[in-house]
């Protein structure tokens, strides 16, 4: 008998933890840290991850918020999860081109050759030598 036919069938998330999700999503995106650190220090997990691997940091770097990235970070934010598409929080931000950002998750440790494509090869592929540059 496989574990999902042992534990039964899986119970549907309620609603009130759906929307709790979306809005801590549309924090991060939006780079409304303030607001969005309330529900982290509250108990939402830092490395929260929507149905397309996105974490809260792929989607505070991709919308470039340096400060919303620096705080997911200090509470514990993998800045090496890579989403469904292959993707890291540094590529997005070089793709983006947010020098803030991308200092701020090489600082953390980000690895510049993670991911497909990784953020050396988007700076690479997109001709973006500033950007290649932060990646030392």
């Amino acid at each position: 008998m496989s574990e999902q036919q042992q534990q039964g069938p899986a119970e549907p998330i309620e609603q009130g933890v759906l929307d709790l999700a979306a809005r801590v999503f549309d924090l991060a995106r939006g780079g409304a840290t303030a607001e969005l650190v309330e529900y982290l220090d509250a108990g939402v997990p830092a490395n929260l991850t929507n149905h397309k691997g996105d974490t809260l940091l792929i989607l505070a770097a991709y919308h470039g918020h340096p400060e919303t990235v620096r705080a997911l970070l200090e509470r514990g934010a993998d800045h090496g999860r890579i989403n469904d598409r292959g993707q890291t929080p540094l590529a997005a931000a070089v793709f983006k081109q947010s020098a803030e950002t991308v200092q701020a998750l090489v600082a953390a440790g980000a690895d510049p050759d993670a991911g497909q494509p990784s953020a050396r090869a988007t700076a690479q592929f997109f001709d973006l030598p500033e950007m290649a540059a932060l990646l030392g």
